[in-house]
């Protein structure tokens, strides 16, 4: 009986870690992450009349206030909620892309072995991204704030967190929390405020 002729190269070892390592990142960032459902619980339909009978001049401005016929406190908490929902979707989606795009990058084998090196490197640097902000995001909810996304690149961290009346104290926190797990520099670490 003669053996199946087998031969497992650098480029498949490497191959197989690269994906094993991209799936456990995943893994990881969704059991650290909120497992709240994204999608609203009372959604309703708007008919072509309600439509046409909407208030077009009611706005909400940038910095979250309210124009003067709505009730800020529930524009507030309700646009504030929406924003980190959707700043969790966009960031999931954005990430997805880029892990699709590598993925078929380095699959299509039309690459050479120094493109597929520093595409598996790209690979990697997004997973540590992806796990670093979910620990940062743990971490600073740890410190009594109600919602927090992190946006984590190589040279800086933008973070967005849910209080009323973010104090000096607080931020140094944050930036304290981003500065011992990332190597971004102090002053590019940007935070903002949702209220």
């Amino acid at each position: 009986m003669k053996k199946p002729n087998i031969i497992i190269g650098k480029k498949q070892i490497i191959l197989a870690c690269l994906t094993m390592m991209l799936g456990i990142a995943v893994y990881v960032n969704y059991v650290l992450s909120d497992n709240e459902p994204l999608v609203g619980e009372n959604l309703s339909v708007q008919s072509p009349d309600d439509m046409a009978n909407a208030d077009y001049g009611d706005s909400k401005f940038v910095n979250n206030e309210p124009s003067d016929s709505q009730d800020s406190e529930s524009v507030g908490a309700v646009s504030a909620d929406d924003y980190f929902a959707q700043a969790r979707i966009d960031k999931t989606t954005g990430r997805d892309n880029a892990i699709q795009t590598l993925q078929a990058v380095i699959g299509g084998g039309d690459i050479t072995e120094d493109e597929m090196v520093a595409k598996a490197l790209e690979a990697v640097e997004l997973s540590n991204f992806t796990e670093n902000e979910s620990k940062m995001e743990s971490l600073i909810k740890a410190q009594g704030f109600e919602d927090c996304v992190v946006y984590l690149e190589k040279d800086s961290a933008k973070v967005v967190v849910k209080t009323e009346g973010l104090e000096a104290g607080q931020a140094a926190a944050i930036k304290d929390i981003i500065l011992s797990i990332s190597s971004v520099p102090a002053e590019n670490i940007r935070i903002f405020e949702v209220r």
